[in-house]
C-alpha cells in the first residue's frame, strides 16, 4: 500500500512540476527521483516561484550535486518552507520518501498556503486544510449525494469533484446525467476533463488512482487547491464551525486508523512479552513547533509515517523470526539489539550537560528529539527479541542453563532498554524545562526593554528640537545611540522569531496559534512600532539638520558681509578733506557701497525664506523667537548701513558746495581730464575749444547770487556724477559703451561746468 501511495504521489507531483515548467517554457522532467538528484532541476523549479536567477554548479560530480541541492535548501529556508529531516544527501541519493516530502513542502508553501493566505488572514484562521474543507462543504451543500468529510475517501466516487465544479459553473454540464449514469472512474475523468478544458487546470490526477478505498490525501489536497484558486473563494464562519463540529473519527483517514491500531497492538505485544514489567512506548511525549520562521523537528504527518514504517518492519521481523524460532537466531538478534543499545547509550552520554545559552539549548533540544525518534524507530527490534525469548522459554525445549541464560539476557535487555528510555525522557523533560525558562526570560527581558523604550520614545517626542544647531547635533548623536541599542536588541528578537514551543499532542494547533497571537500582539506589533518610530525620527532629524546648517551658513556669510560694510562706512571721511582727491575717493567708495547694497538686497529675502522653511519642520517656539530675533537684527543693521551711506553722501555734497575758490575752473577741468584719460577717452581742454576771452572791462561786475548758486549746484552734481561714472566705467557692462565712444553726456556736463565757471569768473 505504501508503494502504491508513493507511485501515486510521484505521478501527481511530476505532473504538477511539469505544469509549472510549462508556464516558463522549461524542459519537462521524466523521473522525479532521478531528475532532481543533481539539484539543477530543483533550482530551476525554485526559479519559477522566486523569480530569481539561481546559480548552478557546472560540474557533474557528487560534490557539485550536493552543492546545488544545498543551495536549493537554503533558498527554501529563506522563504520559510518547512524542511524537516531533509538533507542534501537524501535528494542526491534519490531517497524516494524524502524527495516526495521535499516536493510536497514546496507544493504546500507555494500552492496551498500561498493561494489561501488572503482568505486565511481575513477569517483569522491558521489551518488551511480546515478552510479548504469548509469551502468544499459549503459549495456542495445543495448536493444530497455528496458529503465531504475528509480529503481521501470522500472523493473516491467522483461525485465531490463534479459537484464542486457544478456548484460554481452549472452551465458546463448536466448534474443528473453525471451523477446517475456514470461509474466512479468515468465521473472522475469527466470532472478532470471539464476542469482542464474550461478552467485551465492540468489533469494532475489519474481517475484510477482516485477511485480507490483510500486515495492519496496530498494529491487530493493539491488538486482541490488548484480548483480553489480559480473558483470563487467564499467561505463563511458558519461553514468553518460546521467542520469543527464534525466527529473527530470522521476526519481521520483509513491510513491513520490503521496506524493507530498498529500502535495499540504494538504496545500490547511489548507488555505481553515481559509480563513482569509494563513497557510503555518510548515515543516522545511532546512535539515541537517553531515560531514563524523555522521548523526544527518532524511534523505530525511525518511522525505517523515513520511510526507506520516501524510497525511494518516489526511485523515482518516477527513473522520471519517466528518461522525460525531457535536459539541461534535469537542470539544473533539479541547481539544486534545490544550493539545498537550500547551505541544509543553512548550517544545519549555524548550529548553532554545542558547549556545555559538559549541558542545552544535549542540545538541540544533538536538533537535530542532526533535521538528520541531513533528510539521510536528501534523499539520494534527490542520487542521482537523479548518476544522470541519469551516464546523460547514457553516452549520448554531448552536446558535449565539455557533458560536461565535467556532469562538473564532478557532481564538485562529489558533493564538497559528501560534505563535508556527513562534517561532519554528525563533528558527531554529537562531540556524542555530549561529551554522554556530561558525563552521566558528572553520574553520578560524583551517586554521590559519594550516598555522602557516606549517610555523613552515618548519622552523624546516631548522634548523640543533645538533650540540651537549644537543642541540639534547633540540630539542626532543621541538618536544614533538609540539606533545602536535597537540593533543590539535585534539579535534577541531574532532569537525569539525562532522560538521553540513544546506542547501536548492534543492541543498543539490551539496552543501554538494562541502563542503566535500573543507574541504578535504583545511583542511583534510593539517592536514594529518602535522600529518605524526610529526610522521616521532619523529622517526628520536629518532633514532639519540639513536645513539648519544651510541657514546657519548663509547667516554667517551675511553677518560677515554686513560687518565688513559697516567697517568700510566708518572708515570713509566725510569732512576735513586735505584736497579734492581725498574727497573724490570718499565719494567713489560711497558709490561702490551703494552698488553692493543694491546687489545684496535679495539676501534678506532668502534668509527669511530659509528660516520659514526651517520653522515649518522644527515647530519650536523658542527656535522661532531666536530666528526672528536674528532676522530683526539683520534688518536693523541693514537699514542703519543704508542710512549711514546716504548720510555720508549728503555730508560730502554739502562740503563740496561750501568749498569756495579752491574748486577753480582749472581744477575742475583737470579732474575731468583725469577721469576721461583713465578710460582712454581723449577730451581736449575746455579752454582750447573756447574763443579767446574778451578784453577786461574797466569796471568789475558783481556776481549775481543766482548764478553763484547755479555754479555751486552744478559743481556738486558734477563731482557726484564723476564718482558714479568711475564706478560704472569699471564694470563689465560698460564695455560696449566704451567701444562705441558715446561721450556726449560727459562732454555736455564738462561744457556746462566750464561755461559756468568762466561766466562766474
Amino acid at each position: 500500500m505504501a508503494d502504491e501511495r508513493e507511485d501515486v504521489q510521484k505521478k501527481t507531483f511530476t505532473k504538477w512540476i511539469n505544469a509549472q515548467f510549462a508556464k516558463f517554457g522549461r524542459r519537462y522532467i521524466e523521473d522525479l527521483f532521478n531528475d532532481f538528484r543533481d539539484g539543477r532541476r530543483l533550482l530551476e523549479l525554485l526559479e519559477c516561484f522566486t523569480g530569481q536567477k539561481l546559480a548552478k554548479e557546472k560540474g557533474s560530480t557528487r560534490v557539485h550535486a550536493l552543492n546545488n541541492v544545498n543551495k536549493a535548501l537554503q533558498v527554501l529556508q529563506r522563504y520559510n518552507v518547512d524542511l524537516v529531516n531533509i538533507g542534501s544527501s537524501d535528494i542526491v541519493d534519490g531517497n524516494h520518501k524524502l524527495t516526495l516530502g521535499l516536493i510536497w513542502n514546496i507544493i504546500l508553501h507555494w500552492q496551498v498556503k500561498d493561494v489561501m493566505k488572503n482568505i486565511m488572514a481575513g477569517l483569522q484562521q491558521t489551518n488551511s486544510e480546515k478552510i479548504l474543507l469548509s469551502w468544499v462543504r459549503q459549495s456542495t451543500r445543495n448536493y444530497p449525494q455528496v458529503n465531504v468529510i475528509n480529503f481521501t475517501s470522500s472523493w473516491s466516487d467522483g461525485l465531490a469533484f463534479n459537484a464542486l465544479l457544478h456548484s460554481h459553473r452549472p452551465d458546463l454540464f448536466d448534474w443528473n446525467t453525471v451523477a446517475s449514469q456514470q461509474s466512479p472512474v468515468q465521473r472522475l475523468d469527466h470532472a478532470f476533463n471539464i476542469a482542464r478544458k474550461h478552467l485551465g487546470i492540468e489533469k494532475l490526477l489519474d481517475p484510477e488512482d482516485v477511485a480507490t478505498a483510500c486515495p492519496d490525501k496530498k494529491s487530493i489536497l493539491m488538486y482541490v487547491t488548484s480548483l480553489f484558486q480559480v473558483l470563487p473563494q467564499q467561505v463563511t464562519m458558519e461553514a468553518i464551525r460546521e467542520v469543527e463540529m464534525l466527529p473527530r473519527h470522521s476526519r481521520v483517514t483509513t491510513e491513520e486508523h490503521i496506524q493507530v491500531h498498529h500502535q495499540q497492538l504494538f504496545s500490547q505485544e511489548i507488555t505481553v512479552s515481559v509480563p513482569q514489567r509494563p513497557s510503555p512506548s518510548p515515543k516522545p511525549r511532546f512535539k515541537s513547533y517553531a515560531y514563524t520562521q523555522a521548523v526544527y523537528v518532524t511534523s505530525p504527518d511525518q511522525k505517523r509515517r515513520q511510526f507506520s514504517e516501524t510497525v511494518k518492519e516489526k511485523t515482518y521481523s516477527t513473522i520471519q523470526m517466528g518461522s525460525e524460532m531457535d536459539l541461534e537466531n535469537y542470539q544473533t538478534a539479541l547481539e544486534e539489539v545490544l550493539t545498537w543499545l550500547l551505541s544509543a547509550e553512548d550517544a545519549l552520554q555524548a550529548q553532554g550537560d545542558i547549556s545555559n545559552d538559549v541558542e545552544v539549548v535549542k540545538e541540544q533540544f533538536h538533537t535530542h528529539e532526533g535521538f528520541m525518534m531513533e528510539l521510536t524507530a528501534h523499539q520494534g527490534r527490542v520487542g521482537n527479541v523479548l518476544q522470541v525469548g519469551s516464546q523460547l522459554l514457553t516452549i520448554g525445549k531448552l536446558s535449565d542453563d539455557e533458560e536461565n541464560e535467556i532469562q538473564e539476557q532478557m532481564n538485562l535487555l529489558n533493564s538497559r532498554w528501560e534505563s535508556l528510555r527513562v534517561a532519554s525522557m528525563e533528558k527531554q523533560s529537562n531540556l524542555h524545562k530549561i529551554l522554556m525558562d530561558l525563552q521566558n526570560q528572553q520574553l520578560a527581558q524583551l517586554a521590559d526593554w519594550l516598555t522602557k523604550t516606549e517610555e523613552r520614545t515618548k519622552k523624546i517626542d516631548l522634548e523640543p528640537l533645538g533650540p540651537d544647531l549644537e543642541d540639534l547635533k547633540r540630539q542626532v548623536e543621541e538618536h544614533k545611540a538609540f539606533q545602536e541599542d535597537l540593533e543590539q536588541e535585534q539579535v534577541k528578537v531574532n532569537s525569539l522569531t525562532h522560538m521553540v514551543v513544546v506542547v501536548d499532542e492534543n492541543s498543539g494547533d490551539r496552543a501554538t496559534a494562541a502563542l503566535e497571537e500573543q507574541l504578535q500582539v504583545h511583542f511583534g506589533n510593539r517592536w514594529a512600532a518602535i522600529c518605524r518610530w526610529t526610522e521616521d525620527r532619523w529622517v526628520l532629524l536629518q532633514d532639519i539638520l540639513r536645513k539648519w546648517q544651510h541657514f546657519a551658513e548663509e547667516q554667517c556669510l551675511f553677518d560677515a558681509w554686513l560687518t565688513e560694510k559697516e567697517d568700510a562706512v566708518r572708515e570713509i571721511h566725510t569732512t576735513g578733506f586735505k584736497d579734492q582727491n581725498e574727497m573724490l575717493t570718499s565719494l567713489r567708495k560711497l558709490a561702490i557701497l551703494k552698488g553692493d547694497l543694491e546687489m545684496k538686497r535679495q539676501m534678506m529675502a532668502k534668509l527669511k525664506s530659509l528660516s520659514q522653511d526651517l520653522l515649518v519642520t522644527v515647530k519650536n517656539k523658542a527656535v522661532a523667537q531666536k530666528l526672528e530675533s536674528r532676522l530683526e537684527n539683520f534688518a536693523q543693521r541693514w537699514e542703519s548701513l543704508v542710512q549711514k551711506v546716504e548720510s555720508n553722501s549728503k555730508q560730502i555734497s554739502q562740503t563740496v558746495t561750501t568749498t569756495q575758490t579752491s574748486l577753480t575752473q582749472t581744477t575742475v577741468m583737470e579732474t575731468v581730464t583725469m577721469v576721461t584719460t583713465r578710460e582712454h577717452i581723449l577730451v581736449k581742454h575746455a579752454k582750447e575749444e573756447l574763443p579767446p576771452p574778451p578784453p577786461h572791462k574797466k569796471r568789475q561786475l558783481l556776481v549775481d547770487s543766482e548764478i553763484r548758486k547755479r555754479f555751486d549746484s552744478d559743481t556738486t552734481e558734477l563731482h557726484s556724477w564723476m564718482t558714479r561714472s568711475e564706478a560704472v566705467l569699471q564694470s563689465p557692462e560698460f564695455a560696449m559703451y566704451r567701444k562705441e565712444g558715446n561721450l556726449s553726456d560727459l562732454r555736455e556736463r564738462v561744457n556746462v561746468g566750464e561755461s559756468t565757471c568762466i561766466y562766474v569768473c
